[in-house]
């Protein structure tokens, strides 16, 4: 018996063998590597952007243009139009395009219910397009009566087993009337093509099945069925009763008001008619709330109440220092262990309200202002007020001293004490300088008696300290450029 070697399935571009080693996969056919092109403009193709029509291979843009929909709309961008047949990329002169309109090709019709529900064709599973368990031809799928193209998001199934878009669907089968149009406030009554008149607005009277009583909706009456229930205070109410008892407007759980009268409101009538009056509590800070109340009705719903804080008295040093009464816990203020009234806990001179910041508690057990603490128990005499003011708060005239220097105490030996004074310097009062030690209150310029510290004291040549200011003019350099501008001559 002769040898027959195997047969290799054929490459559809060269018309040889295709091996395993270099075949590639594309519309049940097997193609050599390098045959693995677009037959129009020759890009090398994958399996990701390769289309195959009659056993030859597109790159998808060039598909699109020899086999895809033309005309308006289909170029590149919207309102585009695109006639791109890629006639420029073929290498023969033999392809004549025509300009007539595609007519559908023939297909094979299916048994009844099986097919397509628009053309009665076979759907394969390259091209259907499921809605309500119907596969459809993707290219009729389509809105039965404007024809717009569909897919899953904008698809609508009618009652009458066609599909539909969401504009058409809602003409002829969605609810007519004021209100239900393309914006609010629209009349919608579009006759739709079955139908010569508009549809009856039917009107529901809520109240027509009456509830026992206090069980029903308390606006109407009626027994509320669980479809059209809306709750409020543990209350059920028809869907067409939940509004605002004053003006009207329809409530959701968000915005509804329960009154104290057991109806429900919107939250500016519920203001209006409930809500705190008087100055700040209108819809802006500064503005008068007196909206539809007169004075003596709002005397009458809003008295003023002072509470009295002494009238439950507590044993004796355990209640409020100031009054004596009982501190409960929500009204409690706590100052060195004790506990005041939020009432009383203010300043013991000037009443002024305190708070855990600012309250200062002074020796005779009363809390006060820090201002007020300070004249009553701080220290007294020239610049311990207001600098540079003289506090002296008990009538007496304070010694005000022109030498700020010390004039009292044991002299420091030769070279050892202050290089001002000549005193003995402590720890607490030293400053330190290149030329030695200083008080405190000797650290101070020699001309101009600035107070000094480390950042602008100047060590002068004769051993004492200057300003920045009066040591430029003693030891600093003179002559034109040196003064306080440019170009100014010091010779001071």
């Amino acid at each position: 018996m002769p040898f027959k070697p195997i047969e290799n399935p054929k490459c559809p571009k060269c018309q040889k063998s295709v091996y395993a080693a270099e075949e590639r996969v594309a519309g049940g056919y097997k193609w050599h590597k390098s045959c693995f092109k677009c037959g129009m403009c020759g890009k090398m193709l994958d399996s990701t952007n390769c289309t195959e029509h009659e056993a030859e291979l597109y790159c998808k843009n060039c598909h699109a243009r020899k086999f895809g929909p033309k005309g308006y709309g289909f170029g590149g961008g919207a309102g585009c139009l695109s006639m791109d047949t890629g006639s420029h990329l073929q290498q023969g002169d033999d392809i004549v395009t025509s300009r007539a309109p595609l007519l559908p090709k023939a297909i094979a019709k299916a048994p009844e219910g099986e097919g397509c529900p628009r053309c009665g064709g076979y759907v394969y599973a390259a091209e259907q397009m499921l809605a309500r368990g119907r596969a459809f031809h993707k290219s009729c799928f389509k809105c039965g009566l404007c024809t717009k193209g569909l897919d899953s998001f904008n698809v609508t199934e009618g009652p009458d087993k066609d599909i539909y878009c969401k504009v058409c669907y809602g003409k002829k089968f969605g609810p007519k009337g004021y209100g239900y149009g393309q914006g609010g406030g629209t009349l919608q009554s579009d006759l739709t093509a079955d139908s010569e008149q508009a549809p009856r607005t039917t009107v529901i009277d809520t109240a027509c099945i009456k509830a026992p009583p206090g069980q029903g909706c308390p606006r109407c009456g009626g027994v509320v069925f669980a479809a059209e229930e809306v709750l409020a205070k543990g209350r059920p109410w028809h869907r067409k009763c939940f509004k605002c008892k004053d003006c009207k407007k329809t409530l959701d759980s968000i915005i509804a008001c329960d009154g104290p009268d057991s109806d429900v409101y919107c939250k500016t009538c519920y203001g209006k008619k409930w809500g705190p009056h008087g100055y700040g509590f209108a819809c802006g800070s500064g503005f008068l709330q007196t909206d539809g109340l007169t004075e003596d009705e709002i005397s009458q719903q809003r008295p003023f109440y002072n509470p009295d804080t002494t009238s439950i008295k507590a044993p004796p040093g355990q209640g409020c220092p100031r009054c004596g009464g009982m501190v409960f816990a929500a009204e409690q203020q706590l100052a060195k262990g004790t506990m005041w009234h939020k009432k009383c806990f203010n300043c013991a001179e000037c009443h002024r309200p305190l708070d855990s910041v600012l309250a200062c508690d002074g020796p005779d057990r009363e809390i006060h202002c820090r201002a007020c603490y300070g004249k009553l128990f701080g220290p007294k005499g020239f610049g311990f007020g207001h600098t540079p003011t003289l506090v002296c708060a008990d009538g007496a005239p304070a010694a005000i001293h022109n030498d700020a220097r010390p004039n009292s105490g044991p002299k420091a030996a030769p070279g050892q004490g202050c290089r001002r004074c000549g005193y003995a310097v402590y720890a607490a009062e030293q400053m330190l300088s290149k030329n030695g030690i200083w008080h405190k209150r000797c650290f101070s310029c020699v001309e101009c008696k600035r107070s000094l510290d480390s950042t602008n004291q100047n060590d002068a040549p004769d051993g004492e300290i200057y300003c920045r200011g009066c040591y430029g003019r003693n030891f600093g350099p003179k002559g034109v450029g040196f003064g306080m501008g440019a170009g100014a001559l010091t010779m001071a």
